[in-house]
């Protein structure tokens, strides 16, 4: 196996994961599934409430967390050592040379692989008999809605109904410099037919069944009944993480013992006997137990065991432990990866939020659930409510391990007073506009054959946490120093007559992998008369929007298109990886008031 290049660990969970498209500098690769991972270089990462939450999902049979392999500096480092990683394979299989306009697969012998061992950024594929310039990957592909890929089929589309030749010559020529559809012509040499490609993406003239093959696997699956599609190399519709998260807490015990259990849990959850935790827990290996004797330990051992247990069969939701803790007063103890400071409500705004909460320690871990391809079931949630089966595995058999990222940094948590957001929630206009969310809800779902159409709706109240937490951000994006990218939502929401007591809240926390995500810059902004001025900015900026009149006069529409009001891309939309969904369910008229409305504002103080 041969090195290409990096990648960070948490783009192998969002931005190139399994069965996803890589650009390499001279060719194009897949990211093969989880059965071809060498699991020995990789590092388990420690989360139970995630994990538990995953094998409700997908199965007992689920048992670790792992962050992707990973290669550390080190000069002494054996060169004749296999090389550590993630396996990739070359896609698409057809190549084309820049030179003589060649067509040809990978397997036909045309091009051959010319590998560099010191700069493995420079392996490529040649047209050895053309001078050997660099082979290029064809930019056209197949896909469909149930997740499977292939390589477009040129032979059959040149000759259409015909015959094909065998053996085909085939060349794709493209006339003129921009590069559209309509200027690319594949030929074949053998009976000069050809073809424009343009007609690859006219679904009246170019029909062709899914072959059901899923490339990362190596398999094909039989019975697909979607038509495949033709698609770009590169898209941005080719691959959608399917991504389940978490942030660590600390064991609801506050005393020090099982505090020190749970930041060793890691090294403690598989100790099956106090003869194995004397061992284990010496003081010559665990330093930080030597106050407690091995009874002590074995005892808190045995309780967190208990507690996971109990949790795992409780709790459907991961972020009710998460709400509880966060609105616990006194708040919890401090632990290595969760602390947490109480101030008063933002100036000015006391009539609106509860006390702030400011996490000056936080963790998270998420792990890739599985991936789709043409549609993005994120865009309505993350992985814990997708509600049908259009999603593809990772591994040809059940998975036994899932790769993981986790991020450390900080947050502000928002509380909207209850009192007064119910009071809003049962204005007319807020209603009918709730009810004019549902039926574009409706429409969204029919449109994509979600049954039934009406489920899984988060009602009026989702809808101005969003739009706030959106504004927030961006605010914060710009006061704090971090990039939009950089600063992430979580938001807890749950009506009145749920099963669970009512939620309104709003988690905004650094999402980078680095130490950006530490510098202190978001918590500084949590102080009462700070956040007082950035929640005044942020609502300012959305009163007038840059697309205003049009944005403002924007309403959620029944036809299934899209799921939002009065927002675009100058006033409430933010990056794909800082939302949870999918820029769906915003509209700044619950915010404030604009040029189209005054009557479903929430913060009237303008």
């Amino acid at each position: 196996m041969n090195e290409l290049g990096d990648l960070r660990p948490s783009q192998l969970i969002y931005t190139f994961g399994v069965g996803a498209l890589l650009d390499l500098p001279n060719t194009s690769a897949l990211i093969l599934g989880l059965d071809d991972w060498d699991t020995r270089y990789c590092t388990e990462i420690i989360e139970e409430r995630l994990l538990g939450a995953i094998q409700r999902r997908l199965g007992p049979q689920l048992k670790k967390l792992y962050l992707p392999p990973m290669v550390f500096d080190d000069d002494n480092r054996d060169p004749t050592a296999p090389a550590i990683g993630v396996p990739v394979a070359p896609f698409p299989r057809w190549l084309r040379c820049p030179l003589c306009d060649t067509l040809a697969t990978i397997d036909s012998g045309i091009f051959q692989l010319v590998q560099d061992r010191y700069r493995p950024d420079r392996t490529r594929y040649v047209h050895a008999s053309c001078n050997s310039p660099t082979a290029l990957p064809v930019r056209f592909l197949l896909a469909c809605r149930e997740g499977h890929l292939t390589d477009f089929p040129w032979v059959e589309y040149v000759h259409q109904q015909n015959a094909p030749c065998k053996p085909s010559r085939l060349t794709l020529r493209e006339f003129g410099a921009a590069g559209d559809a309509s200027d690319i012509i594949v030929k074949c040499l053998e009976c000069n037919k050809d073809r424009r490609m343009a007609d690859a993406f006219d679904r009246d003239n170019f029909q062709i069944p899914c072959s059901g093959h899923h490339p990362h696997l190596r398999k094909i699956e039989n019975g697909c009944e979607e038509t495949a599609r033709t698609i770009l190399l590169g898209a941005s519709n080719s691959w959608f993480p399917m991504v389940m998260s978490a942030l660590s807490l600390p064991p609801r015990a506050a005393d020090k013992l099982a505090l020190l259990v749970a930041e060793q849990w890691g090294a403690l959850k598989d100790i099956p006997s106090l003869e194995v935790a004397k061992f284990v827990t010496a003081p010559s290996r665990m330093p930080s137990l030597v106050d407690f004797t091995a009874e002590q330990i074995w005892a808190a051992i045995e309780t967190r065991k208990q507690a996971d247990n109990q949790n795992d069969a409780e709790e459907t939701d991961l972020k009710i432990a998460e709400w509880e803790v966060l609105t616990q007063n006194p708040p919890p103890a401090p632990s290595k990866d969760f602390r947490v400071t109480r101030v008063p409500a933002p100036t000015g705004f006391g009539q609106f939020f509860e006390e702030t909460i400011l996490l000056e320690l936080l963790r998270e871990v998420r792990a890739l659930l599985a991936f789709t391809r043409i549609e993005s079931k994120g865009d309505f949630a993350d992985a814990a409510y997708v509600d049908d089966g259009r999603q593809t595995p990772l591994s040809r058999q059940s998975p036994t391990w899932l790769p993981a990222s986790e991020v450390r940094g900080e947050g502000i948590f928002l509380r909207l007073k209850e009192a007064a957001l119910q009071s809003w929630e049962q204005r007319p206009d807020v209603q009918k506009l709730e009810q004019d969310f549902f039926n574009a809800h409706k429409g969204w779902r029919r449109l994509r054959k979600q049954n039934p159409p009406e489920a899984a709706f988060p009602g009026i109240r989702f809808v101005l946490l969003h739009s706030l937490s959106h504004a927030l951000m961006r605010q914060i994006a710009l006061e704090c120093g971090y990039t939009a990218a950089s600063v992430r939502e979580r938001l807890y929401c749950r009506a009145v007559g749920q099963e669970h007591s009512p939620m309104a809240g709003i988690l905004i926390y650094t999402a980078a992998s680095d130490s950006e995500g530490t510098l202190g810059g978001l918590v500084q902004l949590g102080q009462p008369v700070t956040l007082g001025r950035q929640i005044q900015h942020a609502l300012e900026s959305m009163r007038i929007c840059g697309s205003d009149p049009l944005c403002s006069e924007h309403a959620p529409a029944a036809d299934g298109r899209g799921v939002h009001g009065a927002c675009c891309h100058a006033c409430l939309f933010a990056p794909e990886t800082s939302c949870e969904r999918g820029n769906r369910f915003l509209d700044r008229t619950t915010l404030v008031g604009t040029f189209a409305t005054k009557a479903a504002e929430f913060f009237n103080i303008f």
